[in-house]
Parts: C-alpha cells; structure tokens; sequence
C-alpha cells in the first residue's frame, strides 16, 4: 500500500542554504509530482540496543517508506522479539499528510552470507518498488531524510544510489576510551564527508547505513554482471562493491547534503580495530590489479580514487612519524640535535585543518573542538588508523584466508587481541633500531642522518603544502 502525498507539496518548505550548488538548489525547487514507492530494508544482527529506536526513527519520517522489512539474521539476543513490537500496519499523519506502512519481521536464522544474504533476501521483498532503502539495524536518521533522499532520487533517472551524510551521536557514550574513539570516528566521517561534498557529490561509497537505491539500477548492475542478487557474498565490503558496479552501469552515486543519518561507532580498540581492518581489507581488494578470488581488482575505477589517496595519505603518515621519530633519536644519541622553530608547522597546519573540518559539523560539541584543537587526541588517533593500515596490507599480502566478517563479530563481542600486534611489533622494530644503531661507527650514522633528514623534510614540506591547500579550500557552504 502507498501514501497518497503529492511530491510537490514535500518540496514547498526546502530552502537551500546559501553556497550550496546549484543544482542541487536547482533540484528541490523543481522536484516532479511523480508518486514513487520506497520499500526500506534492515539487515539485522544482535541489535536488541537499537532496534526499537531504528523502526521508530524510520516510523517518525515526514516521508515514511512503504514497507518496512527487517531481516534479522543469526542473532542471539531478541531483536526479533523488540522488532516484532512494531510489526503490522501503521497509519501515520506527518506534514505531508496521511501515510501507510506496514512492518515485516524475518527471523531467517542462521545465514552463512551474514548481512549480505539479509540484504539479498530483504531485496526479494522489495524488488518491484522503485527504490530500495537500506537501513542498519543501529543507524537513526534525522526526520526528513527519507523526503530529501527520495526528492533528489525522482529528479534524475540517472541517479543509481544517495547516500545521507553519516555522523555519530555521541551524548549516550560512558568511559573515557569510548568518548575518544567516538570523537575520532566522528572526526573521520567528517572528512570523508566533506571530500564527497566537495567532488561534485559524488559519493565513492553508498554505505550500507542509510542509502537510498534505484530497483532499476539494481537490475542493470545484476544483468550486467551476470549476478543473481545485487549484493554479492565474497566482499568484504559490499557497499563498496556495489556501488562501483552501479557507477560501471552508468548510473550517479550521490551525497545528499541535507539528509543525515546517526550510526552505530565502536567504543572498544579491539572493536574499532576490527571493523577498520575489515573495512580497508575490502577495500584493498577492490583497488589490486587483477583477481582476487570471485572480486575483480579495479584499480581505475573512478570511484576508487579517493581510496588510492586516502591509502597513500596513511604510507605518508607512517614514514613522516617513524622516520622523524628514529632520526630525532639518532640526532639525541649522538649530541647532533639541533631544534628548529621551522618544524613547528606542520602541527599548526595539522591542528587548524582538524579545527575547520570540525567547524564544518552541524551538530559539532565542546568535545570534537578539543579533539581537533589539542593536537594530541588527534595524533593518538592517528597512531591507531596506522596500525589498521599495517594490518590490512600485512593480512592482504599475506594471502591468508581470513573471515573478516566473524573476526569483526568476535571483537565486537570482547573477544580477540590482534588489535595489541602493531604496538608489540612497534615495540620490537624500536628494539632492534636502537640495537643496530649502537653497532653502527660514528661515520655511518653521520651519513644517515646526513640522507635522511632531507628526505623526511621534503616529504613533510609535501604533506603540509596539501594540507594547507584543504585549509584554504571553499567548503561551499557545506556542513557535514
């Protein structure tokens, strides 16, 4: 059953803020009388914490989907008995008049392809509406995401995929470990945010939280690449995937600047580690040359470009801090260390550009302004994502089979230490550094230090320049 709003009335009050694009302006003020169907899908693990307030945020949108379908799949808590509160029809007034939907409730039980066989089944249910919501079983959106979403979605047929702009709420966090993981995350998807914003809102990832897709597009990427579902079961990162199939088919996959979406962040190490090193694994196999078992390497891939930054940006991090950090202690071991003001810059640089990404919040605090202003919660953190990096590109090069999925589950359960490997192991590299330098003959190290200070300079002058270009660079009015 479907509501019976007209779509002109629902753009009537949407006045974009000055400095956004035009065409997106452009978009709501023109946005067709054309009645679409949204049938929303929730892939469902263990979430008996956020269920309820998930169907509840999805029941409170001005644009309510048609059908609300969660697909709860070897969960071990009651999910499915929270979620079953709602099932059934629900008539709803919003201001956009009198809307209908019903909730569907499916305990499909143990399902070997996890969140991907829950979002292919949810599919099944769906298929014959016009677009596909998918909704994370922790991600609250804002009231009218689903409107802005569907306004911008009915506009262009030749949009594939909108994702909404993701962000954390962190009023419910306890713990001081779990307040500066959240600050962190939060800080993360601000940036990542903002570069999509800024590249023409093209967004490089339609993340599974809370994207809005084309059933038409959908069928295209499923005949194009001979597949039977849409998603497929042997990445790691599906959402990713998909989207580049999307974008291959010649569809758009967009940003939305107004729709914005709560989702769930990993208040443990062992819980962030896991889910990071997931996260890039998959996203390294997207980017290698050639075949990785059934996913195809697409190293060209338009949309893999922001990764090829972001994975060079993190090998230019690792060497500027472990370089600079073993030359300063080879200058101090042998009295050659001489301070100047000069290397002060690059952290001001660092710490500005971390001040306006966190101005560019919408719903910014005291304590993401202290995060990017201190400069020492954000190097911390830094420290942590480089240890992701090492393991994934470790992991992936080691060929080594691994469940990625279970280990991310494990973590999330408390279970595991892999997260501890990089510390150890820095521990070890700082040992036999400092073990082989001792060996070493006066002139040797003169040399060394001689070569590399260079180096490491020219490198970081590299690194502060394009920092400095991102601190200069208009945000268009945009708030992430």
């Amino acid at each position: 059953m479907t509501s019976s709003f007209p779509h002109d009335a629902a753009s009537t009050d949407l006045a974009p803020a000055p400095g956004f694009a035009d065409d997106f302006a452009s978009v709501l003020e023109n946005s067709t009388g054309h009645r679409s169907t949204i049938g929303c899908v929730i892939p469902a693990y263990n979430e008996e914490e956020s269920i309820g307030a998930v169907i509840q945020g999805l029941l409170d949108q001005t644009r309510v989907p048609d059908v609300i379908h969660v697909v709860v799949n070897n969960t071990s808590d009651a999910t499915v008995k929270i979620a079953s509160e709602y099932s059934g029809p629900h008539e709803i007034t919003t201001a956009l008049g009198e809307q209908f939907t019903e909730v569907f409730v499916h305990d499909i039980g143990k399902n070997p392809d996890k969140k991907v066989g829950a979002l292919n089944y949810g599919y099944a249910l769906v298929e014959g509406y016009d677009y596909l919501l998918g909704v994370d079983g922790d991600t609250i959106a804002d009231p009218r995401a689903v409107e802005y979403l569907e306004i911008e979605a009915v506009s262009d047929s030749r949009i594939g995929g909108i994702s909404a702009i993701y962000s954390i709420d962190d009023r419910p966090i306890k713990g001081l470990i779990g307040k500066f993981l959240i600050a962190g995350q939060r800080t993360q998807f601000a940036a990542f945010n903002l570069q999509n914003l800024l590249r023409g809102r093209n967004m490089a990832v339609l993340g599974g939280q809370f994207s809005i897709f084309s059933t038409t597009a959908l069928r295209e990427v499923m005949k194009e690449n001979r597949q039977s579902t849409p998603w497929v079961k042997d990445s790691e990162v599906e959402d990713s995937l998909l989207s580049l199939q999307i974008k291959s088919a010649g569809y758009l996959t967009k940003i939305s600047p107004y729709a914005r979406a709560d989702v769930g962040g990993m208040t443990t190490l062992r819980g962030y580690d896991a889910q990071q090193v997931k996260w890039t694994y998959g996203s390294i196999e997207l980017m290698w040359p050639g075949q990785r078992g059934d996913t195809k390497g697409q190293p060209f891939h338009p949309n893999l470009r922001l990764r090829w930054w972001e994975n060079f940006g993190m090998l230019t991090n690792l060497f500027v801090r472990v370089a600079f950090l073993t030359l300063l202690a080879g200058s101090l071991s042998i009295g050659a260390f001489v301070f100047s003001p000069l290397w002060l810059i690059p952290p001001v640089v660092a710490v500005l550009l971390n001040l306006r990404i966190a101005y560019t919040m919408q719903n910014r605090n005291s304590r993401d302004i202290a995060f990017a202003g201190l400069m020492a919660p954000a190097e911390i953190f830094m420290w942590i994502r480089i240890s992701h990096f090492l393991r994934s590109w470790t992991r992936f090069l080691s060929r080594k089979k691994v469940d990625n999925w279970a280990m991310q589950a494990k973590a999330e359960r408390g279970g595991g230490s892999a997260h501890w490997m990089p510390l150890v192991l820095l521990v070890v590299v700082i040992v036999a550094m400092s073990v082989i330098w001792m060996m070493l003959g006066p002139v040797v190290q003169s040399t060394i230090l001689w070569i590399g200070w260079p180096v490491v300079g020219v490198v970081t002058v590299l690194q502060t320049l394009t920092m400095v270009f991102k601190l200069l660079r208009r945000h268009q009015g945009y708030k992430v």
